[in-house]
């Protein structure tokens, strides 16, 4: 006899199970959610909780988690939710501007772009000034021009890389 909770019972439509199968397959996938990915796919196919922890060595708290989750919402319940906290408030109009100003433009009494002079120029803290060209590798003081890659992306490939500013 069955002891517990009854399973949610899940059934996934076949373009579900192909999109599941990518995440988990795929190597750009974040791991994350080609594990949960995974543990869909194991409970689709009738397996109960406790064997599909041990088959991709979660605890049966998590498979139990993301079966229900999928039950749900389906796909989107599988994807991050927006993290908790204050949410950003430099825009990415706002980090373009700046960098934008720091590589094509000069100050009128100066060399080069100081934190302060541009933060006034911009409307901006200097703390975001300078998080902004640390997170770009900008060090306008230091050379006699900067240089940054012509990759339209760039920005979004940074984002990605350092996270938000």
């Amino acid at each position: 006899m069955r002891t517990g909770r009854p399973l949610a019972p899940i059934s996934v439509t076949d373009d579900q199970r192909s999109t599941l199968e990518n995440w988990a397959r795929r190597p750009q996938t974040a791991q994350a959610l080609a594990l949960r990915a995974r543990i869909v796919l194991a409970c689709a196919e009738g397996k109960p909780n406790g064997v599909v922890a041990r088959q991709v060595r979660v605890r049966q708290q998590t498979v139990g988690k993301w079966r229900s989750r999928f039950v749900s919402q389906g796909l989107e319940g599988l994807l991050d939710e927006p993290r908790p906290g204050t949410p950003r408030k430099v825009s990415d109009a706002d980090v373009e501007k700046v960098l934008t100003t720091t590589l094509e433009s000069l100050p009128r009494d100066a060399t080069h772009w100081s934190t302060r002079s541009l933060a006034q120029q911009a409307g901006l803290s200097r703390s975001t000034i300078s998080r902004i060209w640390r997170a770009f590798g900008l060090q306008p003081h230091r050379s006699e021009s900067c240089k940054l890659s012509k990759d339209p992306l760039f920005i979004e490939k940074v984002r990605d890389i350092v996270g938000s500013i």
